[in-house]
């Protein structure tokens, strides 16, 4: 027996969103600041185990085949990058390239792009940075900040490599860190690094504890991808209540 079938009208635009393959954190948080109704498509890209220059340069040669894996009938709002060191090494407008290959989108954006937005919108010039990475990848991040006129006077590390491990840093460590960053002063706000860091809950926190705007990488990027759909993002910290 077949049966007819009535359709539905198309659905509102949706976000896309491509996640590391080690990455734990990212797409949840994603998830906790987004309205239960938002539409949110994820692809995942091969990532190393490792983050160094060589793998997170790697992840270039797959950014678009990950992007044509998100649904094809679907209308794009938005698509992210969840990779802040990566856009850094590979460059937010590659990444873009990259992903316009894969996928019918009018916006690409990535941690840093986002970062680079935020700063603007909060008028903010001057970080203090806290990555958990080696300082050749940390350094690469900071260069590619200068570049878009954002200067990073205080920084701090944890010095991590492995992604296993980034992903377990506990909040009292994050916190105590940004602190220390913003008690040396000369800075304007907190940038908190990488998509697989758990920083979502100690934002609000660390704001409290230092006076200063707190960001991070999910945070920003979500309130960056979430500007081009009409949905309320519970974006936390100061950036949520421009």
């Amino acid at each position: 027996m077949t049966y007819p079938y009535t359709t539905v009208p198309d659905l509102d635009a949706a976000l896309g969103l491509i996640v590391l393959q080690e990455d734990e954190t990212l797409e949840g948080d994603m998830r906790a600041m987004l309205p239960l109704e938002t539409a949110l498509y994820v692809s995942r890209v091969p990532s190393g185990d490792e983050v160094t220059p060589e793998t997170l340069a790697a992840m270039a040669a797959h950014l678009t085949a990950s992007a044509a894996l998100l649904p094809k009938a679907t209308r794009f709002a938005s698509v992210g990058y969840g990779c802040t060191s990566g856009s850094a090494e590979i460059g937010s407008d590659r990444v873009a390239g990259f992903i316009h290959d894969g996928v019918a989108t009018p916006h690409v954006t990535n941690p840093l792009a986002a970062l680079v937005a935020a700063c603007g919108a909060l008028g903010i010039s001057r970080l203090a940075l806290l990555s958990p990475y080696v300082a050749e990848v940390s350094a690469k991040l900071r260069t590619a900040l200068a570049g878009q006129g954002i200067t990073t006077p205080a920084f701090g590390s944890f010095d991590e490599s492995e992604e296993n491990k980034v992903v377990r840093i506990d909040a009292q460590s994050i916190i105590d860190a940004a602190v220390d960053l913003a008690g040396l002063g000369g800075t304007e706000a907190i940038f908190l690094s990488c998509t697989n860091l758990r920083t979502l809950g100690v934002i609000d926190r660390i704001e409290a504890l230092t006076g200063l705007p707190c960001l991070s990488s999910n945070q920003v990027l979500a309130w960056d991808m979430a500007r081009n759909v009409a949905v309320g993002a519970r974006i936390p910290g100061r950036l949520g209540r421009l």
